[in-house]
């Protein structure tokens, strides 16, 4: 699978994470110019997890991004239905294979975001960075999150959105369907991946049309923030008390 008008099965996705999960981290930190950190301190910031709290952290793959919200005494699940992300982000720990434990403060769970492996109301906050639009449902995802979210919960979602300013988005779509693919290439990871990544940006609903998909999976109080003009966006929302 490299073209994002293709289903989304789920062991395609999978498969094509687990190619590229060795140099996963280093080629986005490339390609996003270093931009992935600072988006990964506003995600951590806008979940503001405290001690005593379970996050939940979706689509998280070798979880770099969980590490963060560990930071001030929260504890941090990292979730991903591709066991090649998950086992990088263990052995980087020192840990050897998938069991489950925690290793340095975050539980590694493999699961399938359309049918979570954990029991309802169970989450202070869930979380998911630049991995909702490879889902095959998207409106299902959020209903599972809903889910296992605690009554008041706060849901964020980091996700490459639509720049809002049109001379600006021109060059952006230049770089994201021609260079970002041989970048890529260049440094050693699976371009079809990157193909299919950019393709699926471009085809992701815009802010507004998001906030509504959020909203009509049962969260309230939704909201968002553009960072580095629109590149990504910042939902957050709130489970009902």
């Amino acid at each position: 699978m490299t073209r994002a008008s293709l289903d989304k099965q789920p062991h395609e996705v999978a498969a094509m994470f687990d190619r590229t999960a060795r140099r996963y981290d280093l080629v986005n930190d490339v390609i996003s110019l270093g931009q992935v950190r600072l988006w990964r301190k506003a995600t951590a910031a806008a979940v503001d997890a405290g001690p005593g709290e379970l996050v939940l952290d979706l689509g998280a793959g070798t979880g770099t991004s969980t590490d963060t919200f560990t930071a001030l005494g929260a504890r941090a699940i990292a979730s991903d239905f591709s066991l090649g992300m998950l086992r990088t982000g263990v052995r980087r720990r020192g840990g050897s294979g998938l069991s489950g434990g925690g290793v340095r403060g975050v539980t590694f769970v493999a699961g399938d975001a359309l049918r979570l492996p954990f029991a309802d109301e169970s989450f202070d906050a869930v979380t998911i960075s630049t991995a909702l639009r490879n889902v095959q449902d998207t409106g299902q995802a959020l209903r599972e999150m809903f889910r296992v979210a605690k009554p008041g919960a706060r849901l964020v979602i980091l996700e490459f959105s639509h720049p809002t300013v049109k001379s600006f988005d021109l060059v952006y779509t230049q770089y994201l369907m021609k260079l970002m693919p041989q970048a890529a290439k260049l440094f050693g990871s699976n371009d079809d991946s990157y193909e299919y990544l950019a393709e699926s940006i471009r085809e992701w609903p815009d802010q507004a049309a998001l906030a509504k998909i959020i909203q009509g999976a049962g969260w309230e109080r939704v909201a968002w923030r553009n960072l580095a003009l629109g590149i990504v966006a910042l939902h957050r929302a709130y489970k009902p008390a």
